[in-house]
C-alpha cells in the first residue's frame, strides 16, 4: 500500500511539472520571445533562408496575435507601442492575417512613400541610398542563386552567388543593406503611397524578390499596407542557421550545414 502511494505521489509530482513547465512555454511565448524560421529570401541580404531567430514580444505592446494561434484572449492592443522605421518586424499577413511575414519598417501613418527607378522617397526627401561591395554567399540547397548569371566560383573552387549589394539609410539614421538585382523590374516605380492612420509601409530589403507594401495585400502574395494591430514582434537575435544540406541519417552533417558564422547576429 505505501509503494502504491508513492507511485501516485510521484506520477503526480509529474504530471503538475508538465503542467508549470507547459505554462512557462505558453508565458514565454506570448509574452517574451517566440521563434521564427525565414522561408523565403525576401529579407536577404540580413536574412536568409534557414534562418531562425528570436522575435521579441514585448516592444509593440500586446494583442491576440501575440498568442499561439492568435487565441482572442487580449481584446485589442494592450501596452502599444509604434515601431521604428528600420525595425525588422514579424507580423500577420493581411487580408486574413493568417500568416507570420517578416519585413522592414519604412513608413509609419501619415507617411508619403513613392518609388522611383528603385530609388525610395519619404514625404519628398530621398532616402541616401550607397552601392557597397557586393553579397557573396555559397550556393546551397537553401541559397541557390537567383539567376545564373548571378552564379560565379571563389579562390576555394566553391560556388558561390555574387549579387550587387546597397545600403540605404532611412531619415531617422537607421541603416542597412538591400538587394537590388533587377533594374526596372516591375517593384522599382510605385507610388506614392500615403499610409493610413494606424498602418505600416513595409518592404522586403531583397527588393526584386519580396512582395511587400508597393502591391494591394492578397493572400499568400503582397500585404498592402499592414495595420500595426498586426504586429507580432521585433526581430531579436539570429539563434541558429542551417544551409539545408543536412541529412537525419548523417548525424555529421548536422554540423557541417550550419552557418555559424549567423548566429548570435542581432538587430
Amino acid at each position: 500500500m505505501q509503494k502504491a502511494t508513492k507511485n501516485r505521489s510521484e506520477t503526480g509530482d509529474f504530471i503538475a511539472f508538465l503542467i508549470k513547465l507547459g505554462l512557462f512555454v505558453l508565458i514565454l511565448r506570448s509574452f517574451i520571445v517566440s521563434p521564427f524560421n525565414i522561408p523565403s529570401e525576401s529579407m536577404q541580404p540580413r536574412l536568409m533562408v534557414g534562418d531562425f531567430l528570436l522575435v521579441a514580444k514585448w516592444p509593440y505592446g500586446y494583442s491576440k496575435y501575440s498568442m499561439p494561434f492568435s487565441a482572442p484572449v487580449i481584446p485589442g492592443r494592450i501596452l502599444p507601442n509604434r515601431p521604428e522605421p528600420g525595425d525588422v518586424v514579424v507580423f500577420k499577413a493581411p487580408p486574413s492575417a493568417r500568416d507570420d511575414y517578416i519585413k522592414r519598417v519604412i513608413g509609419l501613418s501619415g507617411d508619403i512613400i513613392q518609388v522611383t527607378d528603385g530609388l525610395v522617397t519619404i514625404n519628398g526627401v530621398s532616402v541616401k541610398r550607397t552601392k557597397v561591395d557586393p553579397l557573396i554567399h555559397k550556393v546551397s540547397p537553401n541559397s541557390p542563386c537567383y539567376k545564373p548569371e548571378f552564379e560565379t566560383i571563389n579562390a576555394d573552387q566553391e560556388a558561390v552567388c555574387r549579387y550587387p549589394q546597397f545600403e540605404e539609410t532611412l531619415p531617422n539614421g537607421k541603416s542597412y543593406k538591400i538587394l537590388d538585382l533587377e533594374p526596372n523590374s516591375a517593384g522599382d516605380t510605385r507610388g506614392p503611397f500615403v499610409v493610413p492612420d494606424g498602418h505600416m509601409f513595409l518592404m522586403g530589403d531583397n527588393r526584386d524578390r519580396s512582395a511587400d507594401s508597393r502591391w494591394p495585400a492578397e493572400d499568400g502574395q503582397a500585404i498592402g499596407m499592414v495595420p500595426q494591430e498586426n504586429l507580432v514582434g521585433r526581430a531579436l537575435v539570429s539563434v541558429f542557421s542551417t544551409d539545408g544540406s543536412a541529412e537525419w541519417i548523417n548525424p555529421v552533417s548536422w554540423f557541417t550545414a550550419s552557418r555559424w558564422e549567423r548566429i548570435g547576429e542581432g538587430f
